[in-house]
């Protein structure tokens, strides 16, 4: 018996299957390019296991329809990826696979992987950020996450322009939200360089947490969740921590007691596999519920 797993990001698709124990056994990943050709090899991964496959957990860029009575009901709909416009992913995978599918985002997916097997175990509330290409985010409250005509775009928060960055924003609608000053474009395009390639003594890093640090106060003031998780690329940056930790500190000013930092703010235990494991997961939640 084996559970499928679809991480299907804006730059790439991870595959997976793993066991009843949720143990990752085999994984491929893909470019994400136009439906055709990605969903092909999507396809044909699963299908070397289609006799054993019995459930399908998917976790995707979006915006995604979350609304099962909606008759665009697990499709992919706004996004700025053209081809990937009004696209019905569940569809095509129950068009192949008889078996049951969850359908969420890939950040709620990352979220969920937390929840059952990272930092968010055996907490009641959790809070994960990837902060990477793009700004995303994702909240469980005991086991559910939260949402209501759609899922979180907890990444396009406004937040307060620095006193020393003179940058606009790179998103589109918003200007200045989080996804706009904060992800690796808006890194790479103010710099002129990957955040990668960048010191860890450039004091544009000091910015860069204060964006992070909004983030986590405006989530601390409305969820007081048990733990906020902040993944993806840009935190991968040993420093960034501990520069979230003090730049948070200065603007809560004392004003709630939240848990200890070093508790609170963190990244995720399962480092890049927190996607698949969470869809795997979701994987097994549905076929045991169906």
């Amino acid at each position: 018996m084996l559970y499928g797993s679809i991480e299907a990001g804006g730059t790439k698709f991870v595959c997976a299957v793993g066991n009843e124990d949720l143990e990752i056994l085999h994984r491929e990943s893909f470019p994400t390019t136009v439906p055709a050709e990605t969903m092909a090899k999507v396809i044909a991964f699963f299908k070397k296991f289609e006799t054993e496959l019995v459930g399908i957990g998917i976790g995707s860029f979006g915006p995604i329809d979350i609304h099962e009575e909606s008759p665009t009901y697990g499709y992919i709909t706004s996004t700025p990826k053209l081809a990937w416009q009004n696209y019905d992913f569940v569809g095509a995978m129950k068009k192949e696979f008889s078996v049951p599918v969850a359908w969420t985002t890939d950040v709620n997916a990352a979220a969920y992987g937390e929840y059952v097997f990272g930092h968010g175990k055996g907490l009641d509330s959790v809070v994960y950020y990837t902060i990477g290409t793009g700004v995303g985010g994702g909240a469980i409250q005991k086991g559910q996450f939260v949402e209501g005509f759609s899922h979180p775009e907890m990444g396009h928060m406004l937040i307060v322009p620095h006193e020393d960055d003179s940058y606009k924003g790179n998103c589109p609608f918003h200007g200045n939200c989080l996804e706009g000053m904060a992800a690796g474009p808006a890194i790479e395009k103010r710099l002129g360089k990957k955040g990668a390639d960048v010191p860890e003594s450039d004091p544009f890093w000091t910015i860069e947490a204060d964006y992070i640090a909004q983030c986590v106060y405006n989530t601390t003031l409305m969820l007081s969740p048990d733990v906020i998780i902040l993944g993806g690329g840009v935190m991968k940056q040993q420093h960034m921590v501990k520069k979230v930790h003090e730049a948070f500190t200065n603007l809560m000013k004392g004003y709630v007691k939240t848990p200890s930092l070093d508790e609170y703010i963190v990244t995720p235990a399962l480092e890049d596999n927190a996607g698949t494991m969470g869809c795997l997961a979701l994987a097994r939640k549905v076929t045991l519920s169906a």
